[in-house]
């Protein structure tokens, strides 16, 4: 079997736990609210995570090098973590999933005033295309926008936000300071707020959240595992098969059968995001690759970015933010 290969079939599989992940969100999220959810999550993760940072080796403190942009990305995972999984526990998985696939396309657009990059003629059609199967999926004005959609908009944003800042200053930052202080923030911020939303948890849903937190983790090696053997070209699309699993969960858990509309919608939006993908992968067509570059899915706060964690030496790319 060919490097590529491995990694296709790598990614499949982590993206397959990152749904069934999504699967138990949803159905903690009709207990508790998203803020108890991340937190709790949040904490049992971190002694994996830390395991993960005790192997930096390089010089240095914590203090961040751009203080800003450092407070931009946290402020962004925050957000980004709270939304989505919200809009996870109210919404169709397959619609959440619609919408959260837009997040390639507002890199692209990110790209241009944070990164400097130059956006030709066919990556703007994409992201244009891309747009307009977000509105085939919110279908605004024919259906009523809820809460929850407006929260699968804001985790699209303010991932691509965070994505963007790791793009911007992940050359000079170091990447455990960009890896601990969304961690951190999330259990200072959200631990905050969970006294006015704590709710009891019987031992089983707390057995529920340890497998968010293990999912996550497995998850995580097995896209560091996927790109360390294939090209970005060939792993980054296997995010959508989500879509997939989103369906089958949706119909056999939830009894949720996606509508034309929203099917139509998800599949412009993938598309668009193929198509930039594979633009970006030109050497000619991006010198920045933020899409390629961000590996992630939207972040939660609650285990490192897999972009930060290739660049400490995991990749076979040298250059990768």
């Amino acid at each position: 079997m060919s490097p590529n290969a491995k990694g296709a079939l790598l990614a499949l599989l982590a993206f397959a736990i990152y749904a069934t992940h999504d699967v138990i969100v949803k159905l903690l999220g009709a207990h508790y609210s998203a803020i108890q959810i991340i937190f709790f999550a949040g904490l049992l993760s971190f002694p994996l995570a830390t395991i993960m940072l005790m192997n930096d080796r390089s010089d240095g403190h914590l203090r961040p090098k751009h203080p800003w942009w450092t407070a931009l990305r946290t402020v962004s995972t925050v957000i980004t973590g709270v939304s989505a999984f919200y809009a996870f526990s109210v919404l169709p998985l397959a619609q959440t999933y619609a919408i959260l696939f837009a997040t390639p396309l507002l890199i692209t657009l990110l790209a241009i005033p944070v990164l400097g990059e130059k956006v030709g003629l066919r990556r703007g059609l994409a992201v244009v295309v891309g747009m307009i199967g977000v509105l085939i999926v919110l279908r605004p004005g024919a259906a009523p926008l809820s809460l929850g959609h407006m929260a699968a908009l804001a985790a699209a944003v303010f991932s691509s936000m965070a994505s963007i800042v790791v793009r911007k200053i992940g050359s000079e930052e170091r990447s455990v300071v960009l890896l601990l202080y969304p961690m951190v923030a999330n259990v200072l911020v959200l631990g905050c707020a969970l006294p006015f939303v704590y709710k009891p948890m019987p031992i089983e849903h707390v057995g529920m959240l340890g497998i968010i937190a293990v999912f996550s983790f497995v998850a995580m090696l097995l896209i560091i595992a996927a790109y360390r053997r294939a090209e970005a070209v060939i792993v980054a699309p296997m995010q959508y098969s989500q879509m997939i699993w989103a369906t089958i969960f949706g119909a056999l858990i939830f009894d949720e059968i996606p509508d034309e509309m929203t099917l139509l919608g998800a599949a412009v939006i993938i598309a668009s995001g193929i198509y930039i993908v594979m633009r970006e992968g030109k050497a000619t067509v991006s010198e920045n690759r933020p899409v390629l570059n961000s590996r992630s899915r939207p972040e939660t706060g609650t285990l490192p970015r897999i972009s930060l964690l290739l660049r400490r030496g995991l990749s076979r790319d040298p250059n990768e933010g």
